[in-house]
């Protein structure tokens, strides 16, 4: 078996020479959005000459635009701003909005968090209308929507009256185009190649992606009818080396009396990962304005994103706990104030070799129609809109071990505060004659050769709104708007969990010649040889049988919640003047009447492993009231004072409504006890206060400072309730309880806490300051945020997820004669996410201080040119191959959390060609 790997050189040549490769093509209809809008920005030089405003800093005058005239405090994306960045999906692009914070799963930014509340409390629209969720939850994996099909975003931090769907910390609303906003005909390519520093990591899978993207915007009939057409594909392979420290525990007498206190290593996984992600979406928009009196939009999206993932390398147990291991050499350092065991030779471990193979595909859909009819005064409304997400993943794993199984090894190890662990085994696992398929973990093993997880959700969301607005003078009022929209949500939610058993009554085998690919490199982690790699899916075939569990846990994830909502809202605008001063904005409510239920299971372990199940279903009738004021007050200078109050509300997650239970009656004790979801939940619910002042200085630069503070109500945890009525629970154990009353800890509604902040934000244009530095800019936004709300209760420490006490954005750009250059950073100080774990479930992570930057570099040919409309680019994104890291929950004495993961995903180098058709 050939042991060849890339070196680094070679791997240097080929990323140069990849850099002499160009594509093809421009970037969407957002991308030609800035440039093609009826009126383009002009200004007039001393000769006369016109210099139309194009770039980066049309965006920012467009974005710009839309916070200065909103009645509401908002952020604001232009298509310039997503085409130009290197930004794979929209989630890059908001990630760098004052107050928001991306966070990264397997390398790319898929949750945004809003003010350091994490997308459980945020709302995603699309034009306007609510948006399902390929997630587990609600909160949208911004990951899904390309770039190059949105047009522009609007993310309000105060809610208006009118939006429905709004979310607590705030709300994400996407636009498509509308092709009767343009004068002409546009017609747009886009081709793109980029590379992996981190090269191949696994046999079989490849460092280097493309992209690409068509848009057709068109008008018909004397600008009547109008079209627009787009189509992105992505193709963005991924490597990432990973390593974690399982957990940290003292040893007991194996380092000596002397240093029985010390905390050490109790195992590790060393692996590669090698992911290629495939996504394909396709916009389209229809808007038909016969008459002055009628218009009608009508949009439609669809996007599929297809994932597989091959994770080699190997992982190990080296607990007191397991096995007879013992410590040669042991060596000792302080962090934190408490001892740890820094290095050693573990003797007596058995290593479990991983080779895995996942794949996901996830598919969405949505289609809306927006038509107004004009009617006298009033201005009608109706609006209907449909979306679709499904989700369908695999995940399988494989195990095998020295031969004989459960041969032990001696490892010796290098602990880094900063970056993996080194660790140098003795035997070398890359050897297909020393491995063999098997199950060599500790205490006798796992009980299985290997698994099978296949997830699947499918969500879908149907809405319907009619409203009326027209002119209405009273008093500060200027203008009303009054509707109502019925929704309905569905989500479901099963898996299906398979043992795999080697065959022959699970006799451990040595793999086939045949299947055998080059080892896996881990000399990152010291590991020179690597481990034995092979094809898992022609062995699953060749080599086990497939076992279905069908236990407690599978069920308990078997659940179905269906929300039914009746939104009924009044807005009024605000037009008034306050001793000279001009006063806007709006003021309104929402009266939201929400029914909810779930179907799911109440579950019992049986005696043959098997769960014990029957059908339950529950539910909850309630509403909310939710009053909102926006004022703006405008002042000399370009001045704008702000204020916000409201009352907002973000529903509970969904599996923590799924009505599913494992309940019981002891046999012995005669008593109840469960545990699960709750379908009675009711939401989170705040009051809001934002102000926030605004200085433009010019329609290219303005200076921002905004103050929020949120007190919630009520927030929701998980609880034990000692008395808790079981009467209309399945009993599946045949005994007869003493009482129907109960322990049951599921979520409930408790008592919430504060959240407040500060934000800075700013656009600076150098020509604006010192003509020489005319073509230079500067955008940027400092977030500084506290919280005392406790998830887990008020008596639990516990940080607040998606809670970053500090968040930066910088952006630093060059833009003159047709070239442009830009580097941008985004920082975020630790905070607690929820990340994938074991088996696909959602846990919580220390997640620790997060770093990107990214940066582009282009050139549009003169206009006189014969290769007008042809633009290159240069683009790499995580410049710096900023590691993810985590921390476990153990505690030093000072309190800093010991090192957990450390993953890195290389950067990506991005080359291409726009052209738009002149």
């Amino acid at each position: 078996m050939s042991n060849h790997r890339p070196q680094p050189a070679q791997h240097r040549q080929k990323l140069y020479m990849a850099s002499t490769a160009v594509g093809l093509a421009l970037f969407m209809a957002a991308g030609a959005h800035a440039q093609d809008q009826a009126a383009p920005e002009a200004a007039a030089s001393d000769k006369g000459q016109v210099v139309v405003v194009t770039g980066i800093r049309k965006s920012l005058q467009d974005s710009i635009a839309t916070k200065k005239k909103s009645a509401e405090i908002v952020e604001a994306i232009s298509s310039e701003d997503i085409g130009k960045l290197p930004d794979a999906s929209i989630a890059e692009s908001l990630a760098r909005l004052p107050g928001l914070a991306g966070q990264r799963v397997n390398g790319r930014v898929q949750a945004i968090n809003i003010r350091g509340l994490s997308g459980d409390f945020a709302a995603t629209l699309l034009n306007g209308r609510q948006q399902v969720s390929t997630g587990d939850n609600r909160a949208a994996e911004f990951d899904q929507y390309p770039a190059e099909l949105i047009g522009s975003v609007t993310v309000y931090k105060t809610p208006n009256p009118s939006l429905i769907g709004q979310g607590l910390s705030g709300t994400a609303d996407l636009h498509t185009v509308h092709p009767l906003d343009y004068n002409h005909r546009i017609v747009s390519l886009n081709v793109r190649g980029s590379i992996n520093s981190n090269g191949k990591l696994n046999a079989g899978t490849k460092d280097t992606g493309n992209r690409y993207s068509f848009a057709y915007i068109d008008q018909f009939f004397d600008k009547k009818l109008g079209v627009a057409i787009g189509y992105s594909h992505l193709d963005d392979p991924s490597q990432t080396r990973h390593y974690k420290s399982w957990w940290w525990d003292k040893q007991g007498s194996l380092f000596g009396a002397d240093h029985a206190d010390a905390l050490g290593l109790q195992g590790a996984e060393v692996e590669d990962t090698s992911r290629s992600q495939i996504r394909d979406g396709v916009m389209g928009v229809v808007e038909f304005h016969p008459t002055d009196n009628f218009r009608s939009v009508n949009d439609i999206y669809s996007s599929i994103f297809r994932q597989k993932e091959t994770t080699r390398g190997l992982m190990w147990y080296q607990s007191q706990y397991a096995d007879s291991i013992s410590f040669t050499n042991p060596t000792f350092a302080t962090w934190g104030g408490t001892e740890i065991n820094t290095s050693a030779t573990v003797n007596g471990v058995t290593p479990i070799l991983r080779n895995d193979y996942n794949t996901r595909k996830d598919k969405m859909f949505s289609i809306g129609s927006n038509n107004t009819y004009l009617l006298g005064d009033w201005r009608l409304v109706g609006d209907a809109g449909y979306s679709e997400a499904t989700r369908k993943e695999t995940l399988m794993e494989q195990y095998a071990g020295t031969a004989p199984i459960r041969t032990f090894d001696s490892i010796g190890y290098q602990l880094q505060q900063n970056g993996p662990t080194l660790f140098s085994p003795q035997t070398d696992y890359a050897d297909v004659t020393q491995v063999e398929l098997g199950d060599p973990a500790p205490w006798g093993g796992w009980g299985h050769d290997g698994l099978i997880h296949a997830p699947e959700i499918k969500d879908t969301i149907a809405s319907a709104t009619l409203s009326g607005d027209r002119e209405w003078r009273f008093g500060p009022f200027s203008h009303v708007n009054l509707g109502v929209n019925f929704s309905r949500r569905e989500k479901s939610h099963s898996s299906e969990d398979i043992n795999l058993m080697l065959k022959n009554n699970r006799a451990p085998v040595f793999v086939d010649p045949s299947i055998v690919v080059n080892p896996v490199d881990l000399s990152w982690a010291g590991i020179t040889n690597g481990t034995l790699s092979y094809d898992p899916v022609k062995a699953l075939n060749m080599y086990y049988d497939q076992v279905p569990i069908n236990n407690e846990d599978q069920w308990n994830k078997a659940w179905d919640v269906t929300e039914k909502l009746v939104t009924t809202y009044l807005k009024m605008d605000i037009d008034a003047n306050l001793g000279g001063i001009p006063l806007s904005g709006n003021a309104g409510l929402q009266y939201i009447d929400e029914n909810q239920h779930s179907r799911g299971y109440v579950t019992q372990a049986g005696s043959n492993g098997r769960a014990e199940l029957a059908p339950f279903d529950n539910g909850a009738h309630y509403h909310d009231v939710l009053p909102m004021l926006n004022l703006v007050a405008k002042f000399s200078g370009d001045q704008y004072l702000r204020i916000g109050a409201s009352r907002t509300i973000a529903r509970p997650r969904l599996e923590d409504l799924r009505a599913n239970v494992s309940a019981g009656v002891d046999i012995t004790k005669f008593t109840w006890s469960g545990s699960g979801g709750n379908p009675n939940l009711k939401p989170w619910r705040a009051f809001a206060m934002d102000i926030s002042y605004e200085k433009y200085l010019t329609k290219d630069s303005y200076f921002a400072l905004a103050v929020f503070h949120k007190k919630l109500d009520t927030y929701i945890y998980t609880q034990t309730d000692q008395n808790f009525d079981f009467t209309g629970y399945p009993n599946l154990s045949g005994a007869t309880p003493t009482s129907n009353i109960g322990t049951m800890s599921r979520p409930e509604n408790g008592t919430g806490g504060k959240l407040q902040g500060v934000e800075l934000s700013g656009t600076v244009q150098g020509g604006d300051l010192i003509s020489w530095l005319d073509g230079f800019g500067f955008s940027g936004s400092y977030s500084r945020s506290w919280t005392d709300i406790h998830p887990n209760g008020p008596s639990d420490p516990t940080r607040l997820p998606g809670f970053s006490g500090t968040v930066t954005n910088a952006t630093l750009f060059y833009e003159k004669h047709g070239f442009s250059a830009r580097i941008s950073e985004r920082w975020r100080s630790a905070f607690r996410g929820e990340t994938e774990q074991l088996w696909g479930t959602r846990q919580y992570s220390e997640i620790q201080p997060d770093k990107q930057i990214d940066a582009q570099i282009s050139y549009d040919m003169p206009d006189d040119s014969a290769l007008r409309g042809l633009t290159f680019l240069v683009e790499a994104y995580n410049l710096a191959n900023s590691p993810y890291e985590t921390r476990t929950g153990t505690e030093t004495s000072n309190g800093a959390f010991l090192p957990e993961t450390y993953d890195t995903y290389g950067s990506t180098i991005i080359f291409g060609v726009n052209y738009k058709f002149q």
